[in-house]
Formats: structure tokens, C-alpha cells, sequence
């Protein structure tokens, strides 16, 4: 049984010019449960790259809130467009779980043809890597480093106010908030 305030990190990354941009912004939002915010951290990752895992790694690892996480979430499997994260290596290198958090089952099939016709295709292992995509409740996920059953169990204290977990919406709202002047539409 997972405590209600276990902590827990919500990430996504900010909107961003796919033409413009070399980088994105990602922020990481440190929640009590579904709760309680109690810190943000930041990090930056090529649009489009593959560094990705490796900033967000280094980005957990040397916060001060590393000591404590129970679980990471990820508001989808990649952050700058197609910066794919391999959350199998990124559940070893931090030693915490890894969850990732979909609004709707994503076409991979259609993914996987625009990376390879976009010279990206060795970023389709990784997301095949990821393993299985499971519907809980009203949302998909995908895990790394825990049982389906701590995930459920992780998703129910930390959903609070919508079926996307308060971490990830925080995430969300502050990284729209940071480059658009404003947040707005849905985690």
C-alpha cells in the first residue's frame, strides 16, 4: 500500500517552434499524493534529439528531492517533438519507477511511419522498449521499474482533480505558463 502524500515527480516539457527552437523546456513539478506541491525543477532537451533521458536523469539526481521519490510521471514518452525517453534506462539510472501518462492511445503505427520517413527510425525501438500500453481508468500508460499494480495505485492518489495526475497537470500548466506568458488547454 503507497502512502497518500508518496512523492511523486510529474514532467512535461514546453510548447515549442519546431522551426525555431533548438531546445525545449522541461519542468518537473515534486507533489505530496495528488496534493501538495512542494518543489519545481528545470532542465532543457533538444527538440527532436536524443538527450532526453540523459537531462532528465541528471535533472532528478541532483535535486534535493531525489532522496524521497517513489515515482516518476511523464506526460507522454517524449519531450522537443520526437526527443524519444527511454524510460527503461531512465528507471535504472534514478532507481524510481517510471510511468507514463497518455490522455488517448496513441497511433504508433503512424508514429513509427513519420520517424522512419523522417530519418528517425532507430527512435521506434525505445518506444517499443516501453512496453505495453494499458488502459487504466480513463487514461493509458505505460511502466518501467513497477507492477501494474503500484502504478494503479500510484495514479489513484495522485488524481485528484482530472484523470491526468496533478504532477503531470502542474507540469503542464507551468511549462505553457513559462513560454506562452499564460497556460492553456490540457496537460
Amino acid at each position: 500500500m503507497i502512502k497518500k502524500e508518496a512523492r511523486i515527480l510529474g514532467i512535461d516539457d514546453s510548447p515549442f517552434d519546431k522551426f525555431r527552437d533548438k531546445k525545449t523546456l522541461i519542468i518537473g513539478t515534486f507533489f505530496r499524493g495528488g496534493s501538495s506541491l512542494d518543489g519545481v525543477m528545470t532542465t532543457a532537451a533538444a527538440v527532436d534529439g536524443t538527450d532526453s533521458t540523459a537531462k532528465i536523469a541528471r535533472m532528478v539526481k541532483k535535486s534535493k528531492f531525489y532522496p524521497q521519490l517513489q515515482a516518476i510521471m511523464l506526460n507522454g514518452i517524449a519531450v522537443g517533438g520526437f526527443n524519444v525517453i527511454d524510460i527503461r534506462k531512465l528507471a535504472a539510472a534514478t532507481k524510481i519507477p517510471v510511468v507514463v501518462v497518455m490522455r488517448s492511445y496513441p497511433e504508433v503505427g503512424r508514429i513509427k511511419l513519420t520517424l522512419a520517413k523522417i530519418g528517425m527510425g532507430s527512435k521506434v525501438k525505445l518506444i517499443e522498449q516501453a512496453g505495453e500500453i494499458r488502459k487504466v481508468n480513463n487514461i493509458y500508460i505505460q511502466i518501467s521499474g513497477c507492477t501494474l499494480e503500484r502504478a494503479r495505485e500510484l495514479l489513484k492518489i495522485s488524481c485528484t482533480r482530472s484523470n491526468i495526475p496533478e504532477p503531470i497537470r502542474a507540469a503542464h500548466l507551468i511549462a505553457a505558463g513559462i513560454r506562452l506568458g499564460e497556460s492553456k488547454g490540457k496537460a
